[in-house]
């Protein structure tokens, strides 16, 4: 198994993309921290996993909460040892127009979005660096490049880029690989809240014309947390059908 005796953190776990990711991770040997802040879906998916045989813990956590990020690490040290890999999945959406835009709304995205990382990155940074090994994957968006109504979003994943690419730079030399990912329209509840005129619309302009699925993004994760991608880093990965071609 490509991530036997590997411990992970996972943030925004409780469904959708980081759900897909525990399963995946869970399925290949690795032992997991989960966290999100929706209670039921954290425990649900704790029992899911420890009932397919798989290792796993469950956390209610707020990432702009430092405090709560430590004990979680803390406590996750305390059971497992050691952390080898986080995925910094946790994200909020507040769209509307600029001109209409509530400081709170641009305040919330902001600290979910970017301090969230900066925030779970610092708490095990040190830890990985210490003992020469580490994998980091940021998710980003393809909505980095600019979206109506996403002037906080599209600023929020911008932005985790940068942070990626400066954070590989620093750690590289430590054996810590920081990779981000930038998934396009992919099958979350999210996905479905969005009218279906809109969606027929993000199809057409997908060369794939179909939205990709959760596990498609996990399976992408999956390698860059496994040794098979020792020598990536500093890269953003778009998994978006196409969507984005350099």
């Amino acid at each position: 198994m490509r991530l036997n005796g590997k411990t992970a953190i996972i943030t925004g776990a409780g469904k959708g993309i980081g759900a897909a990711i525990a399963r995946r991770f869970a399925a290949e040997g690795a032992k997991l921290v989960i966290c999100d802040l929706n209670k039921a879906n954290i425990e649900a998916l704790v029992e899911e996993i420890k009932k397919s045989g798989g290792n796993a813990s469950g956390f209610i956590v707020d990432v702009t909460d430092r405090s709560a990020i430590d004990a979680m690490v803390k406590q996750a040290l305390d059971e497992f040892g050691t952390i080898d890999i986080l995925v910094n999945n946790a994200g909020v959406l507040k769209d509307v127009l600029l001109h209409k835009m509530a400081e709170e709304d641009w305040d919330t995205v902001m600290n979910v979005n970017m301090k969230g990382v900066f925030n779970m990155c610092q708490a095990v940074v040190k830890l990985m660096r210490d003992k020469g090994y580490g994998k980091i994957i940021n998710i980003s968006s393809a909505g980095r490049f600019g979206n109506v109504g996403q002037t906080n979003y599209s600023a929020s994943k911008e932005a985790i880029v940068g942070f990626t690419r400066s954070l590989a730079k620093e750690a590289g030399g430590k054996g810590i690989n920081v990779n981000a990912i930038a998934p396009g329209t992919i099958e979350t509840d999210m996905y479905y809240n969005i009218p279906e005129h809109i969606r027929d619309i993000m199809k057409l302009i997908t060369p794939l014309a179909r939205p990709g699925k959760p596990e498609e993004v996990a399976d992408l994760c999956l390698f860059l947390a496994s040794d098979e991608a020792s020598y990536i880093t500093g890269q953003v990965i778009h998994c978006d059908g196409g969507i984005f071609m350099p």
